[in-house]
């Protein structure tokens, strides 16, 4: 049995099981009261029992994680506190993920993988041009047409627009107003950079779940101070990349360590403005995905951003001290206070305006799987370094990345955009060739252009399927895919 993860001490040593980690966790407090701190210290000793993380730095400051700390005076005087006899500075195994390629080893994900309704939201479609998005995937899916990036998508919906009466009986009706609308939503998209975040090579979730030669859990972290500037690109890309973990992981019940735990920073960001369609299945997403051994924490100012669905299944809680200025404040208050189990000896309400920097309330799951009584407790210091890199440490750090030169140069194959251009280059040269003495009048033209392009579709479609089978390829959506009402099943490696 791997061994307890202390958190920090109260009355007692409070310890997170690592056997129940995976029944997931809130970090909770206003901004400064030492969230970030109490993300570090479970960072740390999951990576330490062997269990991979991927967080995000959303302020810039956790790259310090990679250098062994330093016991300045405020670090002293905490252990003095604790009581802790043995603590020294660590260095942890660190990679750095950045979907502009900047500061990191670029993410992405290509289009098909994120399927229609991640897609939906990120665009801010209504209901009825999210209709007309999933029928261009599922379009795309049946004539083998790869959708890798944006000029994929770009690609297809305007050949799907354009042939709309043909594909109606089939698929339904094709508003040009819809159609009109994705493609600005498309184009607003690229400009706040998120071009960079489709295509390939794609991320494979295996890359994240690694252990140095030590058998420490790799911390994997994304630079998101420039992608919290648009904070649905930042939203939706963890929202991917959990459902991507659920797609891939095998059950395993309640395993001795979690196989990866995934830190979601800015947790509201995932509910705010997110259809009651998401939710539900985000909802239904948290509560399975326990069951594959991943344990998923929020990181959020209150507990009131996260909706009492996914809440209630979040068994290890760490609450930082919140404010009470407004009613507004003084509800959450309340709320964050009753969701903790209660302990006779503490006011909870009232300790939760009262904690210090660094101080918590600390409830963690027992041995049987019970909340224990909530306790106010001082957090541990981490081990690592609490000042950022330097730009040359973070260089160091990428070269000698298991990963370096996986991902830097990016991959533009054929797709849907090159076939469906091949497509319609092909056409008039197939009309240049008379099929009568006579020229055709315009009306049967139009219909032997149609012909042409019919059979030109199916050539192109079982080259792209051969092609895809060879690859060991399937068309279809990811888990959100799947999980929000796509296909059942796709590939891992194109």
């Amino acid at each position: 049995m791997a061994e307890s993860l202390l958190i920090g001490k109260g009355q007692r040593p409070l310890h997170l099981l690592p056997h129940l980690a995976n029944r997931h966790g809130l970090i909770a407090g206003a901004t400064g009261t030492g969230k970030t701190v109490s993300l570090r210290v479970m960072a740390e000793q999951f990576s330490r029992i062997g269990v991979p993380v991927f967080m995000a730095d959303v302020k810039g400051d956790l790259s310090g994680m990679a250098q062994a700390g330093e016991a300045s005076d405020r670090i002293r005087q905490r252990i003095e506190k604790l009581e802790i006899a043995d603590w020294k500075g660590e260095s942890f195994p660190v990679t750095f993920w950045d979907v502009f390629g900047e500061q990191g080893h670029p993410v992405r994900a290509t289009v098909s993988d994120m399927g229609p309704m991640l897609l939906a939201r990120l665009l801010n479609l209504n209901e009825t041009q999210s209709g007309v998005l999933t029928l261009v995937f599922k379009y795309a899916d049946d004539h083998g047409l790869l959708l890798l990036d944006l000029k994929d998508l770009r690609a297809t919906l305007q050949h799907v627009s354009d042939n709309s009466r043909q594909i109606r009986a089939e698929y339904g009706n094709v508003s040009a107003a819809s159609v009109g609308a994705i493609q600005r939503a498309l184009l607003e998209l690229e400009q706040q950079g998120a071009e960079q975040l489709f295509g390939e090579p794609a991320l494979d979730i295996d890359d994240l779940m690694q252990t140095d030669r030590d058998g420490r859990g790799l911390i994997n972290i994304l630079v998101a101070d420039k992608l919290l500037h648009t904070p649905k690109i930042y939203a939706t890309l963890l929202l991917w990349l959990i459902s991507e973990l659920f797609e891939r992981m095998p059950e395993v019940g309640d395993p001795e360590k979690p196989k990866v735990v995934f830190f979601f920073d800015e947790a509201h960001l995932l509910f705010d403005d997110a259809p009651k369609a998401l939710l539900d299945k985000i909802e239904q997403l948290v509560r399975l995905i326990r069951s594959k051994g991943v344990g998923i924490y929020f990181v959020t100012q209150s507990p009131t951003d996260v909706p009492d669905e996914v809440l209630g299944q979040l068994g290890n809680r760490v609450q930082h001290a919140l404010r009470a200025f407004t009613p507004k404040d003084q509800k959450a208050v309340r709320t964050a206070a009753q969701t903790f189990r209660a302990n006779r000896d503490l006011d909870v309400e009232t300790a939760i305006t009262e904690l210090g920097v660094g101080e918590a309330l600390v409830s963690c799951l027992d041995a049987d799987g019970t909340p224990e009584p909530v306790e106010r407790a001082l957090v541990v210091p981490p081990h690592s370094r609490l000042t950022p890199l330097t730009a040359e440490e973070r260089r160091a750090v990428l070269q000698n990345s298991i990963v370096a030169g996986t991902y830097e140069a990016a991959v533009d194959r054929e797709s849907a955009y090159e076939r469906l251009r091949q497509r319609v280059e092909s056409v008039p040269e197939q009309e240049e060739v008379p099929s009568a003495p006579r020229r055709a009048p315009a009306p049967a033209r139009r219909e032997e252009r149609s012909q042409v392009a019919d059979v030109a579709g199916k050539i192109a479609t079982s080259a792209a399927r051969a092609m895809a089978s060879q690859a060991g390829r399937s068309l279809m959506r990811g888990l959100l895919g799947s999980l929000l009402g796509g296909a059942t099943t796709r590939r891992r490696r194109y």
